[in-house]
């Protein structure tokens, strides 16, 4: 049993899912800690508090439509309460209006100007800053709630970070419902009923990190997955794939000898409720560089940050995180090195022929807390819950006209959901990206390798261990760290995936795949 199906069974033997804290997410995390154990590596786990929330009571009626708690379930979903959000009165809101600010993107109190929105409900729409400052710029100007239309097409399944009393009831709309809300305000009135009732609780959950042996640790390159799914499904997408993946290039590396520059793993604890794991981990190297003389903290030390969220879509793109905004302009300024980054992903593609397009690099992932830090970052993703096109199907097949998974964030994301094919080429980028920048990043930091003898010789890979036990599950699973004979542990991934490149890294051997042919903002 490979490591999705090792997810996989987490996730039945623990109700389904495998969220902070519960029982699903401890297993998960012993799966990781003792696959990294058996593979060489001491992985330590970051421990902190998140806040989880359950929506209690909802209902909202709105240009003579109204959808309540059983319609906000499942990938059909086009109204829906904001993570984090707080709650209207217990009787709820009946028959305010609706205001737009002046601004369509209502980001500050600036952008509202004189506008009175006492005792009304705000309309703005998504882009330039975060859900929560649209939440809080809303309250200051006195609305009683927001509602938040996409600027893409799709539902908008908001976060709005750990809740906080200057928000206001929060609900995302779809970009068409607010284009209609929009043009239905231009000709008068619009009111709206809203209830929204909520718990929150606070749990105690983790990170794990580790850390290869060997390399330079003032030159490090770190790559980063979310471990936790939503409470509705086992998120096996949704990012068991990610952590999966760079779980199986941790194992590889681990074979591979010495390193120029060391190697850092990240699984991040509680993505799922805003991007909280990634965001605790980069604020305490921040609070600890603070005594330290400047260039010298550990934040510094990072090279390049490597992110992964959703890489096996059923309906899949292969996209990259678009650091030089040649398709999206970043709400957020982009660190000097991550042009660089995408470049590598871009590159490996290239060679192999391998179409790909460009996802927008909008903070909506756990790279968000790093390039806040001027830390250079990229990674790859396969799509979530934005619509196929025409074009897109050209490139990669699949089907237009549906979403990229359609099972994102619900009980369908599991392992017979997964597309074997896109797991397949992002491992090959992943693995071969990770061995050159584990040899050199001066492309990125200008930090070059430091001198030393050329090897003579490459050494064999040991073999890493085959088999590990599932924690919380009925059976064993594999550790996943095998060659087989197509590529870098097949099984691990629940597919054969076509054709191995070997990667010499400091002398020693790295497996990427090779195909034969071929949100907080």
């Amino acid at each position: 049993m490979g490591h999705l199906e090792a997810l996989q069974q987490i996730a039945d033997d623990n109700d389904g899912n495998r969220a902070i804290g519960t029982s699903g997410y401890e297993a998960s995390g012993q799966y990781i800690e003792q696959v990294l154990s058996a593979a060489g590596y001491t992985p330590e786990r970051q421990e902190f508090q998140a806040t989880t929330q359950s929506i209690d009571a909802f209902s909202i009626t709105l240009l003579g439509t109204t959808t309540d708690l059983d319609d906000i379930e499942g990938p059909d979903a086009t109204r829906l309460p904001m993570e984090g959000t707080t709650a209207t009165p217990a009787e709820g809101l009946t028959g305010l209006e609706l205001i737009a600010p002046p601004t369509a993107t209502g980001c500050d109190a600036s952008e509202w100007g004189d506008v009175d929105a006492t005792g009304k409900v705000a309309v703005v729409s998504r882009g330039i800053c975060s859900f929560a400052e649209k939440s809080i710029a809303a309250g200051a100007a006195g609305a009683e709630a927001v509602l938040v239309y996409n600027n893409e097409p799709g539902a908008l399944a908001g976060t709005l970070g750990e809740q906080q009393p200057d928000f206001v009831p929060s609900v995302g709309l779809t970009q068409e419902e607010g284009a209609e809300v929009v043009a239905a305000l231009a000709e008068g009135p619009v009111t709206v009923d809203l209830q929204l009732q909520e718990t929150t609780t606070i749990v105690d959950t983790f990170n794990i990190v580790a850390q290869t042996p060997t390399g330079r640790t003032d030159n490090v390159v770190m790559l980063g997955a979310h471990l936790d799914s939503v409470p509705e499904g086992p998120g096996i997408n949704d990012n068991g794939s990610g952590s999966a993946a760079i779980l199986e290039t941790a194992v590889q590396l681990a074979a591979s000898g010495e390193l120029e520059n060391a190697v850092r793993f990240a699984w991040w604890g509680a993505e799922e409720v805003g991007l909280v794991g990634s965001t605790y981990y980069v604020d305490q190297l921040a609070l600890a560089d603070e005594e330290l003389p400047e260039g010298e903290g550990e934040l510094d030390k990072i090279a390049t940050y490597l992110n992964f969220d959703m890489v096996a879509s059923p309906n899949y793109v292969i996209s990259v995180y678009d650091a030089d905004q040649s398709s999206f302009e970043a709400p957020v300024e982009v660190p000097e090195g991550s042009i660089a980054t995408e470049k590598f992903f871009t590159d490996h593609f290239d060679a192999e022929g391998q179409p790909w397009i460009d996802t927008a690099f909008d903070g909506r992932s756990d790279y968000e807390a790093f390039i806040l830090n001027d830390i250079p970052a990229s990674g790859l993703f396969t799509g979530a819950d934005d619509v196929k096109t025409a074009e897109q199907v050209e490139l990669f097949g699949g089907t237009e006209g549906i979403t990229h998974d359609p099972n994102y964030h619900s009980a369908a994301d599991d392992i017979s959901n997964v597309n074997q094919e896109a797991l397949g080429i992002m491992l090959g980028a992943i693995s071969s990206v990770t061995a050159e920048l584990a040899n050199d990043t001066s492309a990125i930091n200008g930090v070059a390798p430091l001198p030393g003898p050329e090897p003579t010789e490459t050494p064999a890979p040991t073999p890493a261990p085959t088999s590990t036990p599932v924690p919380g599950g009925s059976g064993g699973g594999s550790g996943g760290g095998e060659l087989a004979a197509t590529g870098a542990d097949a099984a691990a991934f629940g597919a054969v995936v076509p054709g191995a490149l070997l990667l010499v890294v400091a002398g020693a051997v790295l497996v990427a795949v090779r195909r034969k042919s071929h949100s907080t903002r």
